[in-house]
Formats: structure tokens, sequence, C-alpha cells
């Protein structure tokens, strides 16, 4: 644990800055439940299947190629559930909705945790820009496709950022989605997560009536793979840092953790949660016409590939 989560550990659930996913998790047994988990090779997201089928859960996890997947059943043992999933490759997605349709699967949440951050320069996949579309339009098109898969009171949870903030201030580039004429590498994570954010809370929407919950969440700021983009200069000052302000893996795990099984999170529908508590995002991150908007892009997109 760092100096900084000890000071500023415990938040208005009971749990804070400080808290672990064994934490947030410790008690409940998820035996019987399902859960899929994007990403769950590396970071947060290995620490996220570690401690759900730790508690139980028979864990579906997603990894970009064979070899990765293969890790997570050695890893975890037979509780985990190795899939392939390359969330830039409209195929692999759909070879992945096929296989767990195949398995007949009930979901009881999604984490969509997977992504790529602060790439150096514009990159584009099938004419869109990589963040936006890996770390969105991936999801979007794996979430969606899995929805009637989804028990009548499971859990979305988009894990998005604070990074959020830093996407250009009018939002979603609906007419530049290539990244042409503003791409920085923060600004294209940025992009892509309040993508994420607006995603949940346009499923969110859907969902009201029901007992299902859409729900996005910000980890917190952890020294995992994802700063390998960065320059060559920022890596040590990241080490540095890790060792006083930075989360621990566990501790940047723990939130959505808490928002997919924890028995508070049936009452979180909407809402973007911080350190196991609600939080308020952008102005951007609360627009229902542009989350609508960018639903209808989603769809549109996502269309051309089927």
């Amino acid at each position: 644990m760092s100096l900084y989560s000890l000071i500023r550990r415990i938040g208005s659930s009971g749990f804070g800055y400080g808290s672990t996913a064994e934490e947030v998790s410790a008690g409940l047994d998820l035996t019987g439940k399902c859960i899929l988990v994007t990403g769950g090779n590396s970071g947060i997201g290995r620490k996220t299947v570690r401690v759900l089928t730790m508690r139980g859960a028979t864990v579906l996890t997603t990894a970009r190629s064979e070899s990765k997947a293969r890790i997570a059943r050695r890893r975890f043992g037979k509780r985990a559930i190795p899939l392939i999933c390359e969330l830039s490759d409209p195929n692999s997605i759909q070879a992945c909705v096929d296989n767990i349709k195949a398995g007949g699967h009930k979901l009881d949440a999604i984490i969509a945790n997977a992504g790529v951050m602060a790439i150096p320069e514009c990159e584009t996949v099938h004419g869109y820009e990589r963040h936006f579309f890996t770390n969105h339009l991936g999801h979007f098109m794996l979430v969606t496709g899995l929805l009637d898969l989804l028990k009548d009171d499971g859990r979305v949870v988009m894990v998005s950022s604070s990074a959020h903030k830093r996407a250009p201030k009018d939002g979603i580039q609906f007419a530049r989605l290539d990244g042409e004429g503003w791409y920085g590498p923060w600004e294209a994570y940025g992009h892509s997560k309040l993508a994420n954010l607006l995603f949940a809370k346009e499923l969110a929407k859907r969902f009201a009536g029901t007992k299902r919950v859409a729900v996005a969440v910000h980890p917190g700021v952890i020294r995992t793979n994802l700063i390998r983009h960065m320059k060559w200069w920022v890596k040590p000052m990241m080490v540095l840092m890790s060792a006083l302000v930075l989360k621990s893996v566990s501790e940047g795990a723990a939130t959505q953790v808490y928002a997919a099984v924890h028995p508070d999170g049936a009452g979180f529908n909407g809402e973007y949660l911080k350190d196991c508590k609600i939080t308020q995002p952008s102005d951007n991150a609360c627009d229902p016409a542009m989350a609508e908007r960018l639903w209808v892009e989603s769809e549109r997109i996502a269309a051309q590939f089927e």
C-alpha cells in the first residue's frame, strides 16, 4: 500500500482509495456466478480474475492471442475459461461472442477492462483512431453482442478513467473519428475513455426499469504495462511515483470488483465510481444527447462489419 493510500483509505462506501480487490470482496461467495473480464491476462485485469476466482466465480477471461489466453488457465485453474478476443478486430470479437454463446454461459457481470493507452503517433484501424476503436468500439460490439446472455440482474462495468477529462473540449469527435487534426496520445486516450463513460450512461438508460446495471469506473493511476507506450524518460518517474502516490494493482482492481459483485452495486445504475464511491464525471460525460448519438454512430460502424 502506498503512502497516499494510507492517508486516503476510507470513503463513504466503507472502502476508499487504499482498499484492495480482496477487501471489497471479502466474505462474498461467488460460487455459481459467471463473469466476463476482458484483458484478464495482465495488470488490474489479471488481479480482477484472480480475486473473482478466489471467491468462487467462473471467469471468462479474454486475451489478444491464444498463447496469452492459455496463461490464464495455467495461472487460475479450472475456474478461469480463456478466450481470444482482439478488440481491434471485429472478426475476433464476433468469434468470441459466438464461443461464449456456444458455451451456454449466462453472465452475471461483464467487466470491460482491456485497452490501449497513449500510443505516441496516430494509428488507425479500419479507418478509425486506434484508441477509439479498441477501447470503445471493440467493447461496444462485444457487450451489445452478449446482452441477451446477461442475467436479469446482471451488471456491465465499463473501465473508464479520470483521463476522460482530457478528451477534446467539445467531446466525441464524430466528424473526425480517424484522429485527423486533433490527435495527441493523451487526448486520444481521454477521448476513448469519454466514449466508455457515455456508453455506460446510455446503456444504463436502456436498462431503466429493470434490475440490470451499467456503471463506469475510474480505477486510479496504477503502474501497469499500459505505460509501455510512454516516452523513455517518463517511465523512471512512474516507477518513483509508484512508491509514493500510485495505486498498487490490487488497489486499482478494487473499484471494478466492487461495482461488479458487491451488493451495493445493484444501486449504481448510470453512475461513475472512483475509489468505490460515486463521483462526478465531466459535463460531456453527462450529456445525454452525446451519449445517444455515440450509440447510434457505434451501431452504424458495427453494422459495417456484419
